[in-house]
This record gives C-alpha cells, sequence and structure tokens, in this order.
C-alpha cells in the first residue's frame, strides 16, 4: 500500500484523473481553453495528455476537435465498480420493494465528502419525476440522502467535511449553520432526513441511512413530487423506509459474512 507522509502525487497521473474528474463533474464537452483555466494547466501539456486519454478511450472528442467529454473506457470501468459493489448488490431487493410499493423514484446515495453520489436508482412509473442520473453528485447538506448520512457524525465531523459557505440551490435550502446543525439533530432523533424542496423546488425526499457500516456511508431515499405528497402517502413512506432498515440490518450480516474471508487473508 502506498501511502503515509511525504508521499508525492506523480505529476502526470495526478493532472490525468483531475481532467477525468473535471469532465465527470461538468456533465458536458468542455473546450481545451477551459479545461486549462480551471484546472491551471499549461494548454501545451494538457494538450498532450487529452490526445493520450482520447487515443486509449477514456476522452472524446466532437466533431470540431475543439471539445471534449468522457470517453467510453469511462463507462466500462463506471459499469465494472458498480457491478463489483456489494453494498448496491445487497440493497437491490430493497429498493426494488419501495419501487413497487410507491411507483416513485428510489435512489441507493453514498457520501462523498461533501457531496452524495447516486449509486443505483429505480425510476418513477409517473411521467412527472425527479430527473436523475447513477454517478451524479449534489452537495450533501441540500438532499435527503447527504442529511441522513451527515446526521451520522458529530457537529465537528460535518463541520470538517463541508465547504462554507454552503450554497442554496432553491429558496427552501438550509444554507445556514445553525439551522443545518438544528436539522441534523432532529434527524437523528426521528431516524430519517427531508429534503423539502431543498434540492429541486416541486420535489420532496426522504431518506433513512443503511446501517451497513458505522457510521454509515450510504442511504436510500424515495421522492415525490409536492404535487403527490399528502399526510397518508407521507406517513406510508416513513413506515416504510423504518421497515427497510430492518432489512438493511440483515443486509449487514450478510456483508460481513462476505467480507470475511477477505479480512482473514489479510
Amino acid at each position: 500500500m502506498v501511502s503515509g507522509e511525504g508521499f508525492q502525487p506523480v505529476k502526470s497521473a495526478d493532472r490525468t484523473l483531475e481532467v477525468l474528474e473535471a469532465l465527470a463533474a461538468s456533465g458536458q464537452r468542455r473546450s481545451l481553453v477551459d479545461l486549462a483555466r480551471s484546472l491551471d494547466i499549461p494548454k501545451s501539456s494538457l494538450h498532450g495528455i487529452l490526445r493520450t486519454m482520447i487515443q486509449r478511450g477514456w476522452v472524446e472528442a466532437d466533431d470540431t476537435g475543439t471539445r471534449f467529454g468522457l470517453g467510453v473506457r469511462a463507462l466500462q470501468v463506471g459499469a465494472a465498480y458498480l457491478e463489483t459493489d456489494d453494498t448496491v448488490s445487497l440493497l437491490a431487493g430493497v429498493l426494488d420493494d419501495l419501487s413497487q410499493q410507491f411507483g416513485e423514484t428510489v435512489h441507493l446515495g453514498r457520501l462523498d465528502g461533501a457531496s452524495v453520489v447516486y449509486m443505483a436508482k429505480r425510476e418513477s412509473v409517473h411521467p412527472l419525476r425527479l430527473y436523475s442520473a447513477i454517478g451524479r453528485r449534489l452537495p450533501a447538506h441540500a438532499t435527503a440522502l447527504g442529511k441522513v448520512l451527515l446526521a451520522e457524525r458529530t457537529d465537528e465531523a460535518v463541520d470538517g467535511l463541508l465547504t462554507w459557505p454552503l450554497a442554496a440551490l432553491t429558496p427552501h435550502t438550509i444554507a445556514d449553520p445553525d439551522a443545518l446543525y438544528a436539522d441534523l439533530a432532529a434527524i437523528r432523533e426521528r431516524g430519517y432526513a427531508i429534503d423539502n424542496q431543498e434540492n429541486t423546488e416541486g420535489l420532496v425526499c426522504f431518506a433513512v441511512a443503511a446501517p451497513l457500516h458505522s457510521p454509515a456511508v450510504d442511504a436510500v431515499s424515495l421522492s415525490v413530487p409536492v404535487a403527490r405528497l399528502d399526510s397518508a402517502l407521507e406517513e406510508r413512506i416513513v413506515v416504510a423506509l423504518r421497515r427497510s432498515v430492518g432489512t438493511l440490518r440483515a443486509a449487514r450480516g450478510l456483508l460481513s459474512d462476505h467480507a470475511r474471508p477477505a479480512d482473514a487473508s489479510m
């Protein structure tokens, strides 16, 4: 394992990964000038990196050859990651069950620093639905998935994770530190999080943490447009999510059993 104090990243590898992360974060093709400016990489060096990545299939250029986006190799690696992720496999049944019960969008999300990343999803059966994509990153403080995972940590740990000041994605986003910490305390008390139009106007989301690790790093959510939500449906969703926690605890035992052979060899 390569780690420890004094480690210096290989510059060319570091820059290559920065390019991949920048293209993934933008969700659209970007020009050489734009990438060079945002990554602070000389255009001559960046041009060589991009040409190499194009040759290997990690990056693709548009017809003009001036704008660049992720290539098919990035898709293959991302798909391989999901296929070999134990949590995605173990919680597939939970996602399926919630989807069948409510016909609404269901997500599995993972905390990654100050963001939450969609790891799996089940589509809503309704024409009016949440737009989302596996691999999409959202600010943790503005989503039910992210908040329920932040609530698994102390306020001091949360303070170190988040980037201040917090971005307000909608007029409803909780961006004030005191208000956010109060909301996290309420989440710890009731056991689930609510995103009341904090990420997307017109959409309410409910989430519970998956108790597979301590503190939890994964969570399951169910999103409903305000137009379809009433108190009776909200109560049904909360009951179903709470029930799923028991299923998730059972899955934790399966995950531990699955991990034992690897642990024993270390």
